[in-house]
């Protein structure tokens, strides 16, 4: 069943019946592109992690009306929020890393730029790229079932990176040196977590330097296993581990 997202002001109450609106591009793709009656059903989400099962009553180009049949909490979130912070990789890597990261549970993700990215951060133009990288997020959200679109926030520095990721319940950042521990050890070290920061490096992985900045602000140094991984691959190892520990 077709997936959308809406703002909760635009579901309106009526005597007691809701109806939501939906409007712009989604409205012309549910008219033109899927070409979808009055009489079918549509999922749509609140961005809240509210899920309403609707029929739809209304078509145009500009606005579809669609009728709340049931209303339920999304039961696709995990249970803690997850926060992917990603070195910037060099070409469209990171449009694949922000697509897999969302199917595997991140809640937010944060590109930063560290001493060994190839690519580097353009402020000019970084507000373009994040906003192309949301709709690469919202596109993920709908395909995987989630119950909010995770926010792809613009571009950092290292330093403003590990500050921020520091005020997390937990944060984990992966390295494929010495002194590490396994992502399942950290999360038994400390189960009531509720937000994980996790900190990949991008092709060259991390500097020493910038190791021991991250360890002076709390990270917990982990492996990703015996072998090593490519930038995009990292994180959605990373992510299922975590997971598959606190979800399933």
């Amino acid at each position: 069943m077709p997936r959308f997202f809406i703002r909760a002001e635009q579901i309106i109450d009526t005597d007691g019946t809701k109806a939501v609106h939906i409007t712009g591009d989604d409205a012309h793709h549910i008219a033109r592109s899927l070409r979808m009656a009055t009489g079918e059903r549509i999922t749509v989400c609140d961005m809240q992690s509210h899920i309403y099962e609707c029929v739809l009553i209304s078509i145009t180009d500009t606005e579809v009306v669609a009728e709340v049949e049931s209303v339920s909490d999304s039961d696709t979130e995990p249970k803690t929020f997850i926060k992917l912070y990603q070195a910037i990789p060099k070409g469209d890597k990171l449009e694949t890393v922000i697509q897999k990261s969302i199917e595997c549970g991140a809640c937010e993700i944060i590109p930063f730029a560290s001493e060994r990215c190839i690519a580097k951060i353009d402020k000019k133009d970084a507000p373009k790229k994040a906003q192309r990288h949301n709709k690469i997020a919202e596109s993920a959200s709908k395909q995987s079932g989630r119950g909010i679109i995770p926010v792809v926030r613009e571009a950092m520095s290292f330093a403003e990176a590990i500050e921020d990721a520091s005020h997390s319940d937990l944060f984990i950042f992966c390295y494929e040196g010495d002194g590490t521990m396994s992502i399942k050890e950290i999360l038994k070290a400390c189960p009531d977590a509720k937000t994980i920061s996790v900190m990949i490096g991008a092709e060259g992985g991390f500097s020493l330097k910038e190791v021991e900045r991250a360890r002076e602000k709390g990270a917990r140094l982990a492996g990703l296993g015996k072998r090593i991984l490519r930038c995009e691959t990292a994180p959605t190892f990373a992510l299922s581990c975590i997971v598959y520990e606190t979800e399933l």
